[in-house]
């Protein structure tokens, strides 16, 4: 029986862009949460995620604090960030994660984590990442059967890679998505009522057109793609003077 449940990450474990309707974010993390909470009443959660946050600082600031908590379950969800940045080594950022998945099953938990699904259907500019994106979840799934941590293969399942699946930034789960990892994250637990449809593909939709493609593709230069290398280049990140939102573990009551 699981009595308590921290989550340790960056932005997609924090819950963007899934709006719980209070101002803040809900996310797959909450809704996982509510799904272990069902079938262990009592269960507490928190919530460490931070956006913006690279896999070593994730190790470093986030990792001694879930220690800390004494968690029986742990997800532990990074990686894109580094992969965004101009140098990416994927033996350090997924030996990191090993090193947390360890660290946290050592001390008594069950560990979750999943793969990223390609990007290049949500994101087309993002060809030259492909690369980053298949190396790292082959790593991933290495390291993760190597420490014994559970692994979601997100990655391997088309529909993650949908773009109606995803916010208009085209770098977090929409509240679909969301719903859909949460769901995914429960069948991997095993917990009872889950099953594989979470990965099952949405209905077929007509094709946009060029223009309507062009359209969209404008938008998201002008709305996400040039306010995000600003940012980078003055050295500033999403997370910037962001606290976890969840940093206590507390009662988290089931939901239907």
């Amino acid at each position: 029986m699981w009595r308590r449940y921290v989550a340790i990450g960056d932005s997609t474990s924090e819950g963007l862009d899934d709006p719980d309707g209070r101002g803040g974010f809900r996310g797959w993390a909450d809704r996982f949460a509510a799904h272990v909470a069902a079938a262990h009443p009592g269960l507490e959660y928190a919530n460490l995620a931070i956006r913006g946050r690279e896999t070593a600082q994730i190790q470093q600031e986030q990792l001694p604090v879930a220690l800390e908590l004494r968690p029986d379950l742990c997800t532990v969800v990074s990686g894109v960030n580094d992969m965004l940045r101009r140098s990416f080594d994927v033996d350090d950022v997924v030996g990191r994660i090993g090193q947390m998945q360890s660290a946290l099953i050592g001390a008594g938990a069950t560990v979750l984590t999943f793969t990223m699904p390609d990007p290049m259907r949500v994101l087309p500019l993002a060809r030259p990442l492909r690369g980053r994106f298949a190396a790292y979840n082959a790593a991933l799934r290495e390291v993760s059967a190597s420490t014994g941590a559970v692994l979601l293969d997100l990655g391997a399942y088309p529909v993650a890679g949908d773009p109606r699946l995803w916010s208009l930034d085209r770098l977090h789960a929409n509240s679909a998505g969301h719903e859909r990892i949460g769901r995914g994250l429960a069948w991997a637990l095993g917990l009872p009522g889950f099953d594989e449809s979470w990965g099952h593909p949405l209905p077929d939709e007509p094709a946009r057109t060029v223009w309507q493609r062009a359209a969209a593709e404008g938008a998201w230069l002008r709305g996400h793609l040039w306010p995000w290398i600003v940012r980078h280049a003055r050295g500033q990140s999403s997370g910037d003077g962001i606290s976890a939102k969840r940093p206590v573990p507390l009662p988290l009551e089931p939901t239907a």
